[in-house]
């Protein structure tokens, strides 16, 4: 992290090394608190199955085995699950098909990737599992 100084009173922090640091790092937690609401009231709204929802919540996670294959894979893995397309994609193709279990399931994968955002997880890069687009997470956290 560099702290860029405007003025020899207030201290800037600058977005370094691909991590979002002060504000806008709580905004996108707080835009993934709302995604994770959304999804929640979405499923609710559809009648999904909460027995589904609580068994299939951290199935996105299952990516994290990638990274027994090394760091690079691993990160690749991870925000393939982690990323916001794919419950779209699904979702659209539910939503397109008047397919409930596709939607649901979007629903579910959408809410999980929320609640990651909403604690700070965010998209992996390859140099440390806990390198994050969100900044420094779990052990790598200062």
């Amino acid at each position: 992290m560099t702290v860029q100084t405007l003025s020899t009173t207030a201290p800037v922090l600058a977005m370094t090394d691909g991590f979002v640091l002060g504000g806008p790092g709580r905004v996108l937690r707080a835009e993934g608190l709302a995604v994770l609401a959304l999804t929640v009231y979405g499923f609710h709204a559809i009648g999904g199955s909460w027995r589904w929802f609580a068994a299939l919540f951290l199935t996105p996670d299952l990516s994290m085995l990638g990274y027994l294959a090394g760091r690079r894979v691993g990160a690749i893995a991870y925000n393939s699950a982690h990323s916001y397309l794919g419950p779209a994609l699904l979702g659209a193709a539910g939503l397109a098909l008047s397919a409930p279990l596709p939607t649901q399931l979007a629903l579910i994968w959408a809410a999980h990737i929320g609640f990651d955002r909403a604690l700070g997880y965010g998209l992996k890069y390859p140099t440390a599992f806990g390198h994050t687009h969100l900044g420094p997470a779990g052990r790598d956290k200062s």
